[in-house]
């Protein structure tokens, strides 16, 4: 059963690693297929497990296959995107406020054109130019509200990089089909204050126990964290917050993990357990063992639901739920046979739940502590049990952290110690008992440990060798390395333990590849309406702008370019070239210098810029600026001096940067507009023939002017964009204007992160869309 089951969730791992779904006629084959396998498996005795196996395994893709398509058939209409369109629906989750407004998921009952049944939205607060819109006011929505709306929807879309995470994946996994904004409109009205169905009633709960925790910590620094804990909503932590946790290898405390549904199942079983000793009639009508069960497992169900019933609380909670009913009909069953049903009961309700991070720590974890428990018949101390259980869990972990995140905090046994006790034990109870009324002693004391145990940890995180960080390591690496966890855990007296740890070693040691000398990797990453391009040659990284700032605690340096570096294995950066002083240019700039060394900064800003009063290195681009790197030569076109001097704008001020190889070049143009077009080419001629532009602000109708395309005479663009922003980049005209001279298009609004290598022999261009298509991507 262990293994069938192992090999069903490999199947449905497989069929969401698929470019395309099968048809339905081959999906219902496979399933047809699987179950006689399955049949005959049990009664073939040669090659009967394999058979079980192949069988699992094929109904495993069936049923994942038959789930996404019909998932995928509740769409929007690519013709449905950019209008208006009237819904009445019901808030469904906790609307979550930010900076310019609300966001919320939205449940529809009823629209005038065809939209999917849910949808993720935006409420702003203010004024909407781009959409011709007076004066926003977003109202106090609550859970669980019918509203009648007018939206403007799109179909899902995400930024897609290489090692980044995958929006639309998580998107597709929630279930919501389409994300917009709410249009001011006369006809936006709340309908029902409460919809009488149980999900609702849940998230309306959630969001009066947030509400009252946000009264009780209004000006209190970590709220936030005891929110997470009782009710799971991580959105009320301080982003920085998170990254002290990931630094100290304490995040799976701080979202509602296994541990603190097996604890809040125990105290409510040790609860009953003593009203039951006490009562013995109540014994005599229903036996202790049976009603502790029972009591664990409502109150292990109850606190799932309040927290938002993630992959940890639903592993632990169905973990519970099979040892519950093993114990109501007298059987008993070993650890990884209640794990392996755990497995199979999520994938069955959630086959999309293979997507997270959390699905593979979660079971693995677990995973690998009954597998370590397996075969040890010597009692032990409970100390040496708990500092084992840390051991095992501290070096198992490493080639899934490393694959998932590329990095593993060194300190984390030492975070872990203190943690998980005060997390589980004291904090976690607390702020549970202090959703009850007249309970806010108990959550000031609550706060006050969470604040000590953060000062633990900051002192922890301050130090240099925290965290291990390094490039994603490949996958025959990890696959070893796994191999080697195994090996090494195994009991004493297997002989040669050690190998395991020599497996591990590819881990850590298998440097990136980097270009060869002469030659250059260009990536333009897709950071949404903004620009940031990743220059690399055998020895150096440039990094040409640093993305837009997406929110007040979110920007692409952060988001997307700090992980991307980590992954490629940049440990320093030897130039940030900031072009000019835009939000969609510099607003990750300030994230990128805070994470990674850099050894100059070159931009355009003007002196009072906050960037400029940093302690890098620093210079301003000027025409004439030359250099080479490992046989790769760089050189500045743009501003002059005298520009810097009449500029009446940031964008005239960009920096243009030139990258050549002996084969091959590069042109990066910021946001320069006509004008400076023209200098340009009347200043440098035929300096500025080259292969590969990044067209001028984003590719705007102010820019790429006919004299310019023709001085530059690219045969390959990459235009950089959001999808359907609000400007119109790139400009229907300007995209004309090029193809009309036979250059080859490329934007990242649709093929995601876009590379080229320059030198070497050819320019074949990489799209991340095209390289890590998914069956939901564009869907």
């Amino acid at each position: 059963m262990r293994a069938a089951t192992l090999s069903f969730a490999a199947g449905i791992a497989w069929l969401q690693w698929q470019s395309s779904l099968p048809a339905g006629e081959i999906l219902l084959s496979m399933a047809v297929a699987g179950a006689a396998l399955l049949v005959l498996g049990r009664r073939v005795a040669v090659a009967g497990f394999v058979l079980l196996m192949l069988g699992a395994l094929l109904l495993g893709a069936s049923w994942a296959g038959w789930r996404a398509q019909h998932r995928l058939a509740d769409a929007l209409p690519e013709a449905g995107e950019g209008r208006d369109v009237a819904v009445v629906g019901v808030v469904a989750g906790l609307p979550q406020a930010f900076e310019r407004g609300l966001r919320f998921e939205f449940d529809v009952e009823q629209a005038s054109a065809e939209v999917p049944s849910r949808i993720g939205l935006a409420w702003y607060q203010g004024r909407r130019d781009q959409d011709d819109d007076d004066l926003h006011v977003a109202p106090s929505l609550r859970a669980g509200e019918r509203w009648h709306l007018t939206v403007r929807l799109k179909r899902p879309h995400g930024s897609l990089n290489p090692y980044g995470f995958d929006f639309e994946a998580w998107l597709f996994e929630r279930g919501i089909r389409a994300t917009g904004y709410v249009r001011k409109a006369d006809g936006n009205a709340r309908i029902d204050a409460l919809v009488l169905a149980p999900g609702y009633l849940v998230e309306r709960l959630r969001q009066s126990v947030r509400e009252r925790f946000q009264r009780t910590f209004a000006d209190a620094p970590y709220g936030g964290i005891l929110t997470a804990l009782a009710i799971g909503d991580q959105r009320a932590i301080d982003p920085a917050y998170w990254r002290l946790f990931a630094r100290t290898g304490v995040t799976h405390l701080l979202s509602v993990s296994g541990l603190h549904v097996t604890m809040v199942a125990g105290l409510a079983a040790w609860l009953v357990g003593l009203g039951w000793r006490r009562m013995p009639r109540l014994a005599l009508r229903l036996p202790l063992q049976k009603a502790m069960a029972a009591a664990g497992l409502l109150a292990a169900f109850a606190y799932a639901l309040l927290a938002g019933f993630e992959v940890p609380a639903q592993r632990t909670l169905y973990m519970l739920a099979v040892v519950a009913a093993a114990m109501w009909t007298g059987r008993n069953l070993a650890a990884s046979r209640v794990l392996a049903l755990a497995l199979l009961i999520v994938l069955l309700f959630d086959p999309w739940a293979v997507l997270a991070a959390g699905f593979w720590l979660s079971f693995g974890a677990v995973g690998l502590l009954f597998y370590v428990g397996v075969g040890r018949l010597r009692a032990m101390h409970w100390l040496a049990t708990w500092g084992r259980a840390q051991w095992v869990i501290t070096l198992g972990m490493i080639p899934a952290l490393l694959a998932l995140f590329q990095q593993f905090s060194l300190v984390s046994p030492l975070a872990n110690a203190v943690a998980i006790p005060l997390v589980s034990l004291v904090i976690t109870p607390l702020a549970l008992l202090g959703t009850l009324p007249l309970t806010d002693p108990l959550l000031w004391l609550a706060h006050w440990l969470a604040e000590a145990l953060m000062q633990w940890l900051s002192w922890l995180a301050a130090s240099n060798w925290a965290v291990w960080q390094q490039q994603a390591p490949p996958g025959w690496t990890v696959a070893l390395g796994v191999l080697g966890v195994g090996w090494l855990m195994l009991p004493r007296g297997v002989p040669a333990r050690w190998l395991g740890a020599v497996a591990m070693l590819p881990l850590v040691l298998v440097e990136a590849p980097r270009p060869a000398a002469g030659s250059a990797l260009v990536r333009v990453l897709d950071v949404g309406q903004g620009l940031a391009v990743h220059v690399q040659t055998a020895g150096h990284d440039l990094l040409y702008d640093a993305g837009p700032a997406y929110s007040a605690d979110a920007d692409a340096g952060d988001r997307v370019i700090v992980p991307y570096l980590r992954a490629l294995g940049v440990r320093r950066l030897d130039m940030l070239m900031v072009s000019h002083q835009d939000k969609d240019h510099e607003g990750g700039a300030g994230a990128v210098l805070a994470a990674v060394p850099t050894e100059l900064l070159a931009s355009s800003l003007a002196d009072a810029h906050p960037l400029r009063s940093g302690t890098t290195p620093q210079r301003r681009c000027l025409d004439g600026q030359r250099w080479d790197w490992d046989g790769v030569a760089f050189e500045v076109l743009h501003p002059t001096v005298v520009d810097y001097e009449r500029a009446a704008k940031s964008n005239d001020l960009s920096c243009v940067l030139k990258v050549s190889t002996a084969t091959g070049s590069l042109l990066l143009t910021g946001d320069i507009e006509a004008k400076m077009e023209a200098e340009l080419v009347a200043r440098h001629g035929a300096a500025l023939v080259t292969d590969v532009l990044v067209p001028p602000h984003h590719g705007s109708r102010s820019s790429s002017s006919p004299e310019f395309i023709d001085g530059v005479s690219p045969w390959l663009t990459f235009f950089s964009a959001g999808y359907r922003n609000r400007f119109g980049h790139p400009a229907a005209e300007v995209v004309d204007r090029y193809a009309a001279r036979g250059v080859e298009l490329h934007r990242t609004d649709r093929g995601g992160a876009l590379a080229v290598r320059l030198g070497g022999g050819g320019m074949a261009v990489e799209s991340e869309r095209s390289q890590r298509r998914r069956y939901w991507h564009g869907r």
